[in-house]
């Protein structure tokens, strides 16, 4: 439980970096389209090397976040599925981390007071 305040942490550390170099590459580019970004994060071997990374790590996550929101029966876990893709996954998986943690400490803390 002590480390959901961890997870808090990399979460908005996952935004903040993440985003930072978003920024840079929009402010930086002719045509700062979406497809332009995708383009260029796919323009040699090393971006599609990390491309493919994320993609199974995302395909990972979602897996494991759909599995232990139902069975903690967690609120609103379904919304980082979008986050996923509209911010970054370095700031959902610490996020849903975090979430978890709270699910786990409340769960706990029912058990605690009807054995009382």
């Amino acid at each position: 439980m002590k480390f959901k305040y961890i997870y808090l942490a990399i979460s908005v550390l996952g935004i903040c970096y993440t985003w930072y170099y978003n920024i840079q590459w929009f402010q930086t580019v002719e045509n700062p389209t979406f497809t332009n970004f995708l383009n260029d994060a796919q323009a040699n071997f090393a971006g599609k090397s990390l491309g493919a990374d994320l993609s199974v790590v995302v395909i990972t996550f979602f897996v494991f976040m759909i599995s232990e929101s139902l069975r903690l029966k967690i609120k609103f876990w379904w919304l980082l599925i979008p986050l996923t893709f509209l911010i970054a996954i370095a700031f959902t998986f610490p996020l849903f981390l975090y979430m978890r943690e709270n699910r786990l400490e409340k769960i706990q803390n029912e058990a605690a007071n009807t054995i009382v």
